[in-house]
């Protein structure tokens, strides 16, 4: 298989979602995901972005960081870049169904405080594909600077959930469960938590916002956004200024629902069923470590 060069596309805008998201359920059903099938070598680049304030508002009320700070939340420059994801994973030559893709995984690197009135250029590209034990996996870099210096940047897996021999990715097997950490707080999580947070962030798979919506993706009632449970602990746990933050979804929390946040030690965790499910893990951490 012969591998495109990469191509840098420069935007003047952010890109709308509500056709990304169209043109992504309408060639859903004609991918057939594999972890060897060829991949956009797209980098897209916007400079000159400014946030919404009114947005970044909504966003953290949903997500319980404090309103009107000078600064941005340490998750928030995913929101940013999710329409240049979106892009990037709805076009043609991207081989893995958009609708029902899980969220499986992200990595965040802060190198500084992100001033919310600052102007920033984000760049956005698909990094690879990955095989997983229930199907295939996308890996997605953004990458953020003010001016000339880079300031934030994540890499996320995506899954697309497809037949397979069962057996484990060959980088390792399937993590264990590992001892709860101590429990801080229970939070009851409403039916709406997905429709708010993808009022708020312009993420509305449809897995995430009803039941209805959710069941022809294998669940039974809708999911919340792993960056929203991400979001909600390290609100809760808090960031330094210069951070790194390692987070794995590793179960579905259904809305409604109830989940333990536990923290220790710079690690954080949500877990159900009386803390015998577990749903995320992660540690965050100064940069440099």
């Amino acid at each position: 298989m012969t591998t495109a060069s990469p191509t840098t596309y420069t935007l003047t805008v952010v890109p709308a979602l509500p056709p990304l998201l169209a043109r992504g359920a309408l060639l859903s059903p004609l991918r057939r995901p594999r972890p060897d099938a060829d991949f956009p070598r797209t980098r897209l680049v916007l400079p000159g972005l400014r946030v919404d304030l009114a947005r970044l508002a909504a966003y953290e009320r949903v997500c319980g960081f404090p309103t009107g700070a000078d600064a941005l939340p340490v998750t928030y420059p995913h929101v940013l870049a999710f329409p240049m994801a979106m892009r990037l994973m709805s076009g043609r030559g991207f081989p893995l169904p958009l609708l029902g893709l899980v969220h499986t995984s992200v990595g965040i690197t802060r190198r500084a405080v992100m001033p919310a009135t600052a102007e920033y250029e984000l760049t956005t590209y698909v990094e690879g594909l990955a095989p997983h034990r229930r199907g295939t996996e996308a890996s997605v870099v953004t990458e953020v600077r003010a001016g000339a210096e880079p300031v934030w940047e994540s890499r996320s897996t995506y899954l697309a959930r497809h037949r397979t021999d069962g057996r484990p990715a060959p980088d390792g097997t399937p993590a264990k469960n590992p001892e709860p950490l101590p429990a801080r707080a229970e939070w009851h999580l409403p039916g709406d938590t997905g429709r708010r947070y993808g009022a708020a962030s312009g993420d509305r798979n449809p897995i995430h916002l009803h039941p209805l919506t959710a069941r022809p993706f294998g669940f039974p009632r809708a999911i919340a956004h792993g960056m929203w449970t991400v979001a909600r602990c390290l609100a809760e746990h808090g960031t330094p200024d210069a951070a790194v933050v390692r987070a794995e979804f590793r179960a579905p929390v259904a809305l409604p629902g109830a989940v333990t946040y536990g923290a220790g030690g710079g690690r954080f965790e949500l877990r159900g069923g009386g803390g015998r499910r577990l749903h995320l893990s992660g540690e965050v951490g100064p940069y440099p470590a």
